[in-house]
């Protein structure tokens, strides 16, 4: 018997340990401390005592777990986690991930992983549906955002620039240009400095009063590029931008992309998948219209991190981007089965597919309707609760579940005191926002544990930092949901 294998009794413990772990953080939950304060002791002595010579066993491992990981852990899925774009995980999720990394599918060729090449197809094939693309679309699941962008502009140099996979851009050419907002997120231009295009060729186009990317100033732009004799080559447009969740105009991009023959990537990690609420569907129509999308299942599908996805109008283009030959990996092509090695840069891959696949089947797709209409009804509770506060001033529209706003007068070293303030007493944890070069505070709810009295507390302590700032009179009347979501 192999001594990595548990015996019958320490699998049984095991299993006893880790369902009470899982029973106990969950009731655990209402009176968790939101971000506790890190026990730096016990995290030197875990760092000092390394990695041991002799196992400390089953109960020795989930005691350690108990006392030292799961206390200097944030509490993500705590109802009032509301500083990032970062939900908790479905209450499936874990059993999901067991049950993965018991079988340890390596997702590359479908030969060693012909169940798993079936489930992250029917995923990606929903996902396809979800965005309005054809059935020509295919896609990869992937760590996150970042690398399905990474991935869908490697797709396009591939695409666009003739002979880019024999001469890379080792070449004589004139320099590729892409474009985004002044309000995108940073994996472009991360993308652009990995891809070698160089951070000097991404152009940060300016955003209307709604910071939504300006049209007119990207079409001067790309003008200016090909006088220059720069080569324009992509847009990068978002759904949901991070600071703010506003939606670039897709339409109108997409009208220039086809003007100019640029490849369209549309960056949804954030609200892309809040087209599952058909009031976002006219809003965000455009995104079927993009050459290539990323979503983030790990987001407003409630998965555990990581679960990323690209999406790829013409899938043949995507397979051309990754798809390389070698003896020693060589299976027949199957009609149903897919070699996902040859739709992105990886060999070895979990399956990732395994945890968004079981939740939907769990729930059903519409309780994850429910729960994306229920953030974004929440959000927006939470930005007219803001207005109705003398001494606070939204920073922006509330478009998507992000709500920025400043707190009258404060100082940016202010805004930051009242976000420790807010978590040490544990009302919440927001961050911090910088919009149009004023300091201020964001909520982001994007987490399905998140409650209408949630957000009403939030609003009861903003209140009484007003008044105690003097912004508001002590005998203001309470907060009023005239909406009553």
């Amino acid at each position: 018997m192999s001594e990595l294998v548990l015996t019958d009794e320490e699998r049984a413990r095991a299993g006893e340990r880790l369902v009470a772990l899982l029973d106990r953080y969950e009731r655990d939950l209402p009176g968790a401390q939101v971000l506790p304060e890190p026990d730096r002791d016990r995290l030197a002595a875990l760092l000092a005592d390394s990695v041991p010579d002799k196992g400390i066993g089953v109960d020795g491992l989930f005691d350690r777990l108990e006392d030292t990981i799961l206390p200097n852990s944030a509490t993500v899925a705590h109802s009032r986690f509301l500083a990032y774009v970062l939900g908790p995980p479905n209450g499936v999720a874990a059993y999901a991930e067991a049950v993965a990394a018991t079988i340890n599918q390596n997702c590359n060729f479908w030969q060693l992983s012909p169940a798993a090449s079936v489930v992250e197809r029917s995923v990606l094939e929903w996902l396809a549906s979800v965005v309005g693309f054809p059935a020509t679309a295919k896609g990869i699941l992937t760590g996150g955002g970042s690398l399905a962008t990474l991935q869908a502009m490697a797709t396009a140099l591939d695409d666009r620039v003739p002979g880019f996979r024999e001469t890379g851009l080792q070449r004589s050419a004139p320099p590729l240009v892409v474009y985004t907002s002044v309000e995108a997120h940073r994996s472009v231009d991360k993308a652009a400095a990995i891809l070698g295009i160089g951070l000097d060729h991404v152009r940060h186009i300016a955003t209307d009063e709604h910071h939504r990317m300006d049209v007119t100033a990207l079409t001067a732009a790309i003008d200016a590029d090909r006088a220059a004799g720069l080569r324009p080559w992509c847009v990068v447009a978002t759904c949901g931008t991070v600071a703010t969740g506003s939606v670039d105009p897709l339409d109108a991009i997409a009208d220039v992309c086809v003007e100019q023959d640029l490849w369209l990537h549309v960056d949804g990690a954030y609200g892309g998948l809040f087209l599952l609420c058909e009031e976002m569907r006219e809003p965000m129509g455009g995104a079927a219209r993009g050459d290539s999308i990323s979503l983030d299942p790990h987001k407003l599908l409630f998965a555990p991190l990581e679960a990323g996805c690209l999406l790829v109008r013409d899938g043949a283009k995507l397979r051309a981007a990754y798809a390389f030959d070698s003896s020693y990996l060589t299976v027949a092509e199957d009609p149903l089965l897919t070699d996902y090695m040859d739709y992105g840069p990886q060999l070895s891959r979990n399956f990732k597919a395994l945890k968004v696949w079981s939740a939907l089947q769990a729930f059903g797709v519409d309780a994850f309707r429910s729960a994306t209409r229920r953030t974004l009804e929440l959000a927006r509770r939470l930005g007219r609760g803001i207005e109705a506060i003398d001494g606070l001033t939204l920073l922006a529209p509330v478009t998507l579940t992000a709500v920025c706003f400043v707190v009258d007068g404060a100082s940016q070293d202010e805004q930051t005191e009242l976000l420790e303030t807010l978590a040490a007493e544990n009302t919440a944890l927001l961050g911090p926002v910088l919009i149009d070069g004023r300091h201020g505070v964001r909520a982001c709810v994007t987490n399905h544990r998140t409650t209408a009295r949630d957000v009403d507390l939030i609003l009861a302590r903003l209140r009484e930092i007003a008044i105690d700032r003097g912004s508001l009179s002590s005998g203001g009347g309470e907060f009023q949901d005239v909406d009553g979501a």
